[in-house]
């Protein structure tokens, strides 16, 4: 589950530095950032989902106070 949560994160990390790259560039493609965009909130409600039904199946615990 831990590496699940990491590659998750790693990729959503990975498509922001992709979206940077394509809104520096000199030839800023709108066409080429959106598509990064979308996948990066597609793997962040990915991840979300993850999390949650982690949680609810008890693979993950809360953290105790």
């Amino acid at each position: 589950m831990k590496y699940l949560i990491l590659a998750l994160l790693a990729a959503i990390i990975i498509s922001l530095g992709t979206g940077l790259f394509y809104l520096r560039g000199e030839h800023a493609d709108s066409a080429k950032m959106l598509r990064a965009l979308k996948f990066r909130v597609g793997l962040s409600l990915v991840l979300i989902i993850v999390l949650v039904a982690a949680y609810f199946l008890g693979w993950i615990n809360a953290p105790s106070r």
